[in-house]
């Protein structure tokens, strides 16, 4: 896979906390003009003046779940600040679902913004891409869609299915000359995982995190995982047969 130059204009998902915030923030520092997009304005803002150069961040509201408003956001993004030569599409939500509380308007809710808000980016994206035979699109998932945890039902399914996306798109794309990359996160400490009400093994900081996705996408991997201690971890469990990984996963439901 081609390295990343970290040129031109980069759009970024999910930019006003968290990851996709640092990351934003980390791309404008190697001189990159980001276009931030996430649902609060005033993130977005403060995020802007944050900003130290030499690059620039430019704020760009949106709500990834709605189509429309996407596909004018890279309208917006093109005109304003040129070609998206790198698009990080980091937004992302979560919400327990459990059996007792099989609540489907909150499984709705994290599917929407997980995957099918990623599904709408590279609806709009792909064409302009795929026509300049240039670009990189990062997918942010994470750990959690190796395998089905108790209390994840509709996280692990949205995240399980950018992965599944992101593997099957990547050998046409490549035809095409645009670059996939997929970033599996494991715990980061950003405020939706503070929201988390179980104990969270490996939890690393924001800027632990960054650094992994920079060193990442400039060596040009496909796949970008950390920690690696929570890495190893998912990856086994993923290898299990169903009898074993049961034997776990009854474990933590007699836990939460």
């Amino acid at each position: 896979m081609a390295r990343e130059t970290f040129t031109g204009t980069a759009w970024i998902t999910g930019a006003g906390t968290g990851i996709g915030r640092a990351i934003a923030l980390a791309l404008a520092a190697r001189g990159m003009t980001v276009a931030a997009s996430a649902r609060t304005e005033a993130d977005l803002l403060s995020l802007a003046a944050e900003a130290t150069g030499p690059g620039s961040i430019v704020p760009i509201p949106l709500d990834v779940t709605d189509e429309s408003a996407v596909r004018a956001a890279v309208a917006r993004i093109e005109a304003e600040a040129g070609p998206i030569t790198l698009a990080i599409l980091n937004a992302g939500t979560n919400s327990e679902v459990t059996a007792e509380k099989f609540d489907t308007q909150k499984f709705r809710f994290v599917v929407d913004t997980n995957l099918m808000g990623a599904v709408f980016c590279l609806g709009a994206l792909l064409p302009l891409l795929r026509q300049r035979r240039s670009g990189r699109v990062a997918v942010v998932a994470s750990v959690a869609g190796y395998r089905g945890l108790p209390t994840a039902a509709a996280y692990a399914a949205s995240k399980a299915g950018l992965i599944a996306m992101t593997e099957s798109l990547k050998p046409e794309l490549e035809a095409d000359n645009v670059e996939l990359t997929l970033i599996n996160p494991g715990f980061v400490d950003t405020p939706l995982t503070r929201k988390n009400t179980f104990p969270m093994p490996f939890l690393i900081d924001t800027d632990e995190a960054v650094r992994a996705v920079m060193a990442g996408l400039e060596r040009g991997r496909f796949e970008i995982v950390f920690p690696w201690q929570m890495t190893v971890l998912m990856k086994l469990l993923g290898s299990l047969p169903y009898t074993p990984f049961f034997a776990i996963t009854r474990r933590l439901v007699r836990r939460l």
